[in-house]
């Protein structure tokens, strides 16, 4: 897929990956090539903080986001509480505290701190959080090397979930700490050699036919539980943009007074542009010669006109398919046209905005316990976005995935292409 290439591009991925792991209800059970992925997920995340001080790792800037060390604890949290307690008789946890620090929202898991102050969390420090990793590591590996066959059909399920969300992580690590840096008006360089991955160049459209088609989760290989129950839906007659929205085009909705013309926006995405004083995507800054730059990971760069524009919210995508004359597409639409290969850059750049509000499929049912909070209890004012972007790790991206955000979020590497329906 795409999403590998353009991955690999930006430096940050372990040399040996192995990932996804194998398929959970294949007999024998590989319990090496298991072992291996949970090392390789593990290792991406540490790699990812590799740059980072510890004085970069505890900083939150912002509700949104959340520090570097508690990602890298959270994750481990996730297997100590799900996996560990639950499937290790008399296993011994590292520290009972850090369950009310690193817990996000899991409700049936326990109290916790609220989001807004994990920033203020200065102990465990970074180096102690190492220990803890290395501690639920030890522990899971043993578990998978000496687990009966009957206790790994229930820990691998569990265990696979923690390495996809531990993967969701890694993406929001970068995308939260890119967010710090931005505030810095030193401009801090997470790695001088990231660049942004060159897309296809792409013109025209691709005709999506009007029919009834299946959307879900076909049964092959993992998915998140919101990405089921397949089901029939109708999607109309169409043509969709086989490429992605651009900077220059973006720049020549800024032109055109994009962000100064109310008629464009929805009522909230207008109030939104007063009350941030938004003027341009997220992170761009204008210089006196009126030339555009953006913050990145490799620090202050001038924009490139080429690349698809990035750091738009929902309400900047319906303006400025407004402001074409076009519309964002269903994710029915997109899911179709990316089964179908009619999509350039589907994976590995931005992930894109479509107009579906983010809902159960019909017949969803969240999976019994705590793992049920995972996606279903935010199933409301929110949008579905499809694809992947140039932060989510090696082998995370599928077709169906449903990614979601409020309409106002772009701090994440959001885009968009655009849709026309047919007379």
């Amino acid at each position: 897929m795409a999403a590998t290439a353009a991955m690999r591009e930006t430096s940050h991925q372990t040399d040996s990956v192995a990932f996804p792991p194998p398929n959970v209800s294949a007999r024998p059970v590989d319990r090496t090539a298991w072992i291996r992925a949970f090392r390789a997920v593990r290792d991406e995340t540490e790699h990812r903080a590799a740059p980072l001080s510890p004085e970069d790792q505890q900083i939150q800037s912002m509700a949104d986001a959340s520090p570097t060390k508690w990602h890298r604890a959270h994750t481990t949290w996730f297997f100590e509480q799900f996996l560990l307690r639950e499937h290790v008789p008399g296993y011994c946890i590292y520290d009972e505290r850090l369950h009310y620090l690193f817990n996000s929202y899991y409700v049936a898991a326990g109290p916790r701190q609220p989001r807004i102050m994990r920033g203020l969390i200065t102990r465990p420090t970074a180096d102690e959080v190492a220990g803890y990793r290395a501690h639920v590591d030890r522990a899971v590996e043993r578990l998978l090397s000496d687990a009966t066959d009957s206790t790994l059909d229930t820990v691998l399920p569990v265990l696979e979930i923690g390495l996809y969300h531990e993967q969701q992580h890694q993406e929001l690590l970068l995308t939260d700490i890119l967010h710090a840096f931005a505030q810095n008006p030193l401009g801090p360089v997470y790695d001088a050699e990231w660049r942004f991955p060159r897309p296809v160049s792409s013109n025209g459209t691709a005709e999506l036919q009007g029919r009834v088609v299946k959307i879900g989760h076909d049964g092959d290989g993992f998915s998140f539980d919101n990405e089921s129950p397949r089901h029939e839906t109708l999607i109309l007659p169409c043509q969709i943009d086989r490429g992605l929205v651009t900077n220059a085009q973006w720049l020549a909705f800024i032109e055109d007074g994009g962000y100064a013309r109310p008629e464009l926006w929805l009522s909230d995405g207008w109030l939104a542009v007063q009350a941030e004083g938004w003027e341009a995507p997220g992170y761009w800054q204008r210089n006196d010669a009126g030339q555009w730059s953006s913050m990145t990971l490799a620090g202050q760069t001038s924009i490139d006109p080429a690349l698809p524009v990035t750091h738009v919210s929902y309400f900047e995508a319906d303006a400025y398919a407004r402001w074409a004359g076009r519309d964002l597409p269903t994710e029915f639409e997109w899911e179709t046209a990316a089964t179908e290969g009619l999509l350039d850059d589907a994976f590995g750049l931005v992930w894109q905005w479509t107009r579906s509000a983010y809902l159960s499929y019909p017949g969803y049912r969240p999976v019994p316990g705590a793992l049920g909070e995972y996606n279903g209890k935010f199933m409301s004012n929110q949008f579905v976005l499809r694809g992947s972007s140039v932060a989510t790790s090696d082998g995370h991206a599928r077709i169906g995935y449903r990614n979601f955000f409020y309409p106002h979020q772009r701090w994440q590497f959001t885009g968009l292409r655009l849709s026309n329906y047919r007379d």
